[in-house]
């Protein structure tokens, strides 16, 4: 879709006026370049035209800016006395509801309003540096820096709404007074879930504020009190979160991380909020299969950065800190020897996998929770930055002999970085983590939430392979299966699932639609929910058959595709891609191994049967009972051999998941025959002897 279409189509009908006039100007352009030559005047006259442009958006965006600001304080205010009165009804917070829902409605719109006017201004920029041989972008892009309505955030807002949004439905408490944590007993009862979800960056305060009216937003807070990124103000709800993953220069890490192999492990080191924090979190994450009964754990402990690169070389321990902490006595003992452990595991696995250096990944992450409540967590990381911190291609000045890097901080997008060293994600990443009751279903809400329009689900997504694949596709042989997805625009449109309703009248999801004509949408808005997992099915299913191709579709070619800035990731990936395999996640149920084990049981009660047979042929038959009885215990024995050997090697290949067969049609046909021929040589020994039998003198 042209953007003028789809101006036309996302413009709030209240604010029509305040748009960038993107056709006029665009029509200007086509009218003074088509007939004639376009001259100094046409230039004049098209730089009055565009700052005339600039300056109505800019106004109208300060002042409906200030407007909602004002409203929001109104609202703190009214719900503060609400909160005070003891007799104050639920419908009272109803109401408040409701008005909290309409200013959400103008947020989002107002977000909406920046970001079209913005990339607006750019398409139409260069639209005319393309037709007329004027070169105005630097000297417009000083000028909008000047009028930076783009740069307007919106967290503190809503992290305003979201405080609001929980007192009311508290019914005038502050639960976010109360965050303690519950404990975990019985948890062997619930069933956990996660998943993960690419958004895409228009979609993602809208979402944001759809999760904020069921979740309130979680604040970070660092050991000192202080929020993770080092305040201690509401101001910055997206906590810069920077990692600094390990591996070889064999990837085994990454290789097993990928294949989801069990045990498989993945070292980091992570910090919150800028890189002055001296706080370092060693991190390990374990992968753990189902069929084992165990989940997938994360470990880590705390450590300071001036002690980092000693123990990452062997050097420092944590006898000190653990010596501190028993006399404290502020953790058990168990607490403190697991601690204990995993610090020499990871220091162990660091020396004898030779780990190194090898990834970093930035984002901001908000993320949404019950205080109190670990039923439904949902993150959301954007800006998200992946930025090599390797040696493999003989660089040394990456990182040199530090932990980390040192010419970068948290200075999104990191602009000083050359294009082979950073990847720019283009999505954010929503993860749901689900704890629900067996037998029951998730919130209807978070349902709503991961089929509508907003989200593209990715399971299994991570940024460290991720990261790997595409800034070290050289030394990788296995590809993660999303990446060919890159290539795909997972913007949907909108639904109606739903009679239109105003959200301005009563609370309803922010999942926005259009209207009958499908060209303007109105504040009497729906909450739209789009269908959209069977359609992922499907796309699943196929994947496997048409992988090849799409591979060679989407990372071969130099050109094409929806986004320039999708584009330029897959491209990185350009040599020798027909000989990388692609990593398509395969799900092995503990069925799958009962099954193996019903089958090995099987052919046991079938050895036993006959080896009781023969032990009785033996023990009280004649010489050719015995003679039988031998046969048949050699062939039970031999069963017995067989049975364990295949329920053996069928396990092992389940595990490593290789597509098959698993079955075997040369042993059962050989046992058949082996049985067969020992009842036949019982038969012929036992005809022979009844022939050869005297017959007794006494009888006639």
């Amino acid at each position: 879709m042209k953007f003028g279409s789809q101006l036309r189509d996302a413009l709030y009908p209240e604010w029509r006026f305040y748009y960038l006039d993107y056709a006029g100007l665009k029509r200007q352009i086509k009218d003074r370049t088509v007939a004639r030559s376009y001259k100094e005047g046409d230039e004049a006259y098209f730089v009055e035209q565009l700052e005339q442009e600039l300056d109505k958006v800019f106004s109208f965006q300060q002042v409906k800016y200030g407007e909602i600001n004002r409203r929001v304080q109104a609202l703190e205010d009214r719900v503060q006395k609400l909160s005070e009165d003891p007799e104050t009804e639920m419908s009272a917070y109803e109401d408040v509801e409701v008005d909290i829902n309409a200013v959400l409605e103008e947020v989002n719109e107002l977000a909406r309003f920046t970001r079209l006017n913005y990339s607006g201004f750019l398409k139409i920029i260069k639209k005319h540096d393309k037709h007329t041989g004027y070169v105005l972008k630097p000297m417009f892009m000083v000028r909008l820096n000047a009028r930076p309505f783009y740069r307007e955030s919106f967290d503190a807002m809503m992290l305003q709404l979201s405080r609001l949004y929980d007192i009311v439905r508290n019914g005038g408490k502050d639960a976010g007074a109360n965050a303690a944590a519950t404990g975990q007993g019985g948890a062997q009862n619930f069933v956990r879930r996660t998943t993960k979800y690419w958004v895409h960056p228009d979609n993602v305060l809208e979402l944001k504020f759809y999760i904020l009216k069921y979740l309130p937003v979680l604040i970070f807070q660092s050991a000192g009190g202080n929020s993770a990124g080092g305040k201690s103000d509401l101001s910055a709800p997206d906590p810069a979160i920077t990692s600094i993953y390990f591996d070889n220069a064999d990837l085994d890490l990454y290789q097993g991380r990928l294949e989801k192999t069990e045990g498989a492990e993945a070292i980091r080191l992570r910090w919150y909020g800028p890189t002055t924090n001296q706080e370092i979190f060693v991190e390990r994450k374990t992968h753990c299969e189902d069929w084992t009964g165990e989940t997938s754990v994360k470990q880590r402990f705390p450590i300071k950065e001036k002690h980092v690169n000693a123990f990452v070389r062997g050097e420092y321990t944590l006898d000190k800190t653990v010596a501190k902490l028993r006399a404290a006595g502020t953790r058990s003992a168990a607490e403190i020897d697991a601690l204990e452990v995993l610090a020499q595991e990871v220091q162990t696995s660091i020396r004898e996998k030779k780990l190194a250096p090898t990834m970093r990944s930035f984002y901001n992450r908000t993320a949404f929770q019950l205080p109190g409540s670990a039923a439904v967590r949902i993150s959301l990381d954007t800006e998200l930055t992946l930025v090599r911190e390797d040696s493999l291609d003989g660089s040394s000045a990456r990182a040199g002999s530090n932990w980390r890097r040192t010419d970068i901080g948290t200075d999104y997008p990191f602009s000083q970085l050359p294009d082979g060293d950073v990847c720019r994600f283009p999505y954010a990443i929503l993860e749901v983590k689900l704890q629900t009751q067996m037998g029951t279903e998730p919130p209807e809400w978070v349902t709503n939430l991961v089929q509508s329009h907003m989200v593209e689900e990715v399971p299994k997504f991570s940024k460290f392979i991720h990261g790997c694949a595409t800034l070290l596709e050289p030394h990788v042989q296995l590809l993660p299966f999303w990446l060919p997805q890159m290539d795909k625009d997972i913007r949907k449109k909108p639904m109606l699932t739903h009679p239109a309703a105003s959200i301005a009248t009563r609370p309803t999801p922010l999942l926005g639609g259009n209207n009958s004509n499908g060209h303007r949408r109105t504040r009497s808005r729906a909450s739209s929910v789009t269908s959209s997992r069977s359609q992922r099915s499907q796309h699943a299913t196929g994947l496997t058959g048409r992988l090849s191709a799409v591979l060679g579709k989407v990372l071969g070619r130099g050109t094409g595709g929806p986004r320039r800035r999708r584009r330029s990731i897959t491209q990185r990936a350009a040599v020798s891609r027909s000989s990388k395999r692609v990593a398509v996640p395969v799900r092995v149920e503990p069925k799958v191994f009962f099954a193996n084990e019903r089958t090995f049981l099987s052919w046991v009660h079938f050895a036993i049967v006959l080896g009781s047979l023969a032990l009785g042929l033996l023990n009280f038959g004649d010489d050719v009972g015995r003679t039988a009885g031998v046969l048949f215990t050699v062939i039970a024995m031999g069963i017995l051999v067989y049975a364990l050997y295949l329920y053996i090697w069928r396990s092992n290949r389940i595990r490593a998941r290789e597509a098959g067969p698993y079955d075997d049609r040369v042993g059962p046909a050989v046992l058949v025959g082996v049985i067969l021929t020992a009842v036949a040589i019982n038969f012929y020994l036992r005809f022979s002897a009844l022939n050869n039998k005297e017959p007794d003198p006494s009888k006639p």
